[in-house]
């Protein structure tokens, strides 16, 4: 009987932990998928405290960087990802390699304006795994 008294409040408390006013502090929760080879996340946000929630359902590991869009991002002279070294001014976030399978957060602050979300390892950005994300 306490077993199972135990199992019960331990499935109460997990039940409540998303109630109440709490979520006002952790920000709004923005899912972003990433597959081989594209990033599905919402169009439009609000600014201010925002978690990204990232699953990646693709059969390969995947990053996710989160730039200030000002203009096109520079490729490294290897062609094929982009040059971290030179956007370090406006990385707002980053998320390191998540195997296929995973979740991962990331919890950020973004001020209104444009931003790009994009996987970097090799290839993956050319074949296509970016979006653009509003914020206002």
């Amino acid at each position: 009987m306490p077993l199972r008294l135990l199992v019960l409040a331990s499935l109460a408390l997990l039940a409540c932990s998303g109630c109440g006013s709490g979520g006002h502090e952790a920000g709004a929760v923005v899912r972003v998928t990433e597959r081989d080879f594209r990033i599905s996340a919402p169009r439009h946000v609000r600014s201010g405290d925002l978690l990204l929630s990232v699953r990646n359902r693709g059969p390969d590991a995947h990053e996710l960087i989160v730039v200030r869009e000002g203009s096109r991002l520079p490729l490294r002279r290897d062609g094929s990802t982009v040059s971290e070294e030179r956007l370090e001014p406006v990385i707002v976030g980053t998320l390191e390699p998540g195997q296929p399978g995973s979740s991962r957060k990331l919890r950020l602050h973004l001020a209104p304006g444009h931003y790009q979300l994009f996987c970097n390892m090799s290839g993956h950005y050319l074949g296509g795994m970016h979006t653009k994300l509003v914020v206002g």
